[in-house]
């Protein structure tokens, strides 16, 4: 019996050392790939602990600094070179052959801006922007009843119009205003992380939903953004269409010097995701980043994306 003892403790301690000996390891620079695995896990954990959530914008985004900053031009900012110019092409295609029409389009997280709609305002017949922090929607509403001191959206409506080869009708941009003021019926209130992101109103869902630069800057995690891109899917009417514009591999950005989180997201993630929720992407435009010194961003690419919505799909499919 007391030999029996012995052995186990021999192989209790051997079991011991050995667990010691792993644990070791993994704080040596023997074990570098361990090490940097566990600094990343770390790292994703403070990030995701400090993540700029709504809440955070409520109170510290400067709604007029950002499109000031962003929107002045079709260059966008200066740092980020050929950001706005892709995005406006893109969507220009997408819309303005009147492929894509209907009655209601919805805009989830519009920000203080209205450039997303630009090109599509003429083939819908009414359209919903809506964003989380109060100070973005009342930018929009100021510019919707042209009251003073709005910002000047003329330079990019000017330079869509360009784009779509309307340049020789003088009148062409203001028209466009004229129409943008006159399609948009609402402005609402909305938070992704919810399942209805526009609880307590119920909207009907829309032939076309648009979401630009949203749900990476709304989301901590993957599995928010999960939960986020399948409360908008429930927006779009089957067969309808998902129009997306986002950044990938990006942390931070900076409005006037505060800092916002961003959640990492590659192509991978989202082809995923969406192919789960019943879409099937149409095109996935990717515009690399340039080499530049990364103050205001990190984003290593900028995309845009059509998804179709399955005729038959339903939340349980």
């Amino acid at each position: 019996m007391s030999s029996h003892l012995n052995k186990i403790g021999f192989f209790s301690s051997l079991f011991a050392r050995e667990r010691e000996r792993e644990r070791a390891q993994l704080y040596t620079p023997v074990n570098g790939d361990c090490l940097s695995l566990l600094e990343n896990t770390l790292n994703i954990m403070e990030e995701v602990a400090h993540f700029t959530e709504g809440e955070f914008y409520q109170v510290h985004f400067d709604s007029r600094a950002y499109i000031d900053s962003f929107y002045s031009c079709p260059r966008g900012h200066e740092e980020e070179e050929n950001f706005l110019s892709f995005v406006l092409a893109c969507l220009s295609r997408t819309f303005s052959t009147g492929k894509y029409k209907g009655q209601r389009l919805i805009e989830v997280g519009s920000g203080p801006t209205i450039h997303s709609i630009i090109s599509a305002c003429e083939y819908f017949q009414e359209i919903v922007l809506s964003d989380f922090a109060d100070n973005n929607r009342k930018e929009i509403v100021k510019w919707l009843k042209n009251e003073e001191g709005c910002f000047d959206w003329n330079p990019i409506i000017q330079h869509v119009c360009a784009i779509e080869g309307k340049r020789n009708h003088s009148t062409r941009p203001f028209d466009v205003e004229v129409n943008l003021r006159q399609r948009v019926k609402q402005v609402l209130k909305c938070d992704v992380r919810l399942e209805n992101p526009f609880h307590p109103h119920n909207i009907d869902p829309a032939e076309c939903v648009i979401t630009s630069l949203c749900l990476e800057a709304a989301c901590k995690d993957l599995e928010t953004y999960r939960k986020a891109l399948r409360g908008v899917a429930t927006l779009v009417r089957p067969g309808g269409i998902l129009v997306m514009v986002g950044v990938l591999g990006q942390t931070f950005y900076y409005v006037n010097e505060k800092r916002f989180s961003c959640l990492i997201l590659s192509k991978t993630n989202i082809e995923s995701i969406l192919e789960n929720l019943g879409f099937t992407i149409h095109e996935f435009n990717i515009l690399p980043a340039q080499d530049r010194k990364k103050i205001v961003s990190d984003f290593q690419a900028v995309f845009h994306l059509v998804a179709l919505k399955s005729a038959t799909y339903t939340c349980d499919g």
